[in-house]
């Protein structure tokens, strides 16, 4: 009250409300290297994110005021964004039982995507169709199918329609077609 009265802020709203504490405070965004903008995952309104980084490592996440979807706002799932690549209770690892054995075991998720990607294109390779019995060309595999699920953004099952089509596949599906 004496630094309102005493000083240029007569109605309490700049330097006189400030408390030493106050002056201290730095934004949460200030020592970022960089701002990445981003668009929210988790559903498909497509809000704009503003990603924040310093040495390599997500530091914030906030709504992108510059995106004409949600003009810097974010919903409650969208905020908490940054647990998503951040939490130390984030899965990193792989649970995979071999065929016919009895206990689980862990994998990185590189050993594991290799693993995927050499079983895909060998089911691919060995279920290839050129041709049918008429001679119309084909060029599909019966071999493997996909089926996205609600959690799948539109992006998500877009990308993988284009990566299921590009490999042959012909039943390729969504929870949002179904």
């Amino acid at each position: 009250m004496i630094r309102q009265l005493t000083g240029g802020d007569r109605l309490g709203l700049g330097a006189a409300a400030q408390s030493d504490r106050s002056k201290q405070l730095r934004a949460r965004v200030e020592d970022a290297d960089r701002v990445v903008k981003s668009i929210c995952p988790y559903c498909a309104v497509g809000c704009g994110q503003r990603v924040y980084v310093k040495d390599g490592a997500v530091t914030q996440i906030e709504g992108d005021p510059d995106s004409p979807i949600s003009r810097g706002r974010l919903c409650p799932k969208g905020a908490a964004s940054k647990q998503l690549v951040t939490s130390p209770s984030r899965v990193d690892r792989v649970l995979y039982r071999r065929p016919y054995a009895r206990e689980w075991e862990s994998l990185s998720l590189d050993d594991a995507m290799e693993m995927i990607a050499d079983r895909v294109i060998a089911t691919r390779r060995e279920t290839w169709q050129d041709t049918d019995e008429h001679g119309a060309r084909l060029n599909r595999t019966d071999g493997f199918a996909s089926l996205g699920g609600a959690t799948l953004d539109n992006e998500e099952n877009y990308l993988m329609k284009k990566l299921y089509t590009a490999l042959g596949a012909v039943q390729i599906e969504n929870q949002a077609r179904i």
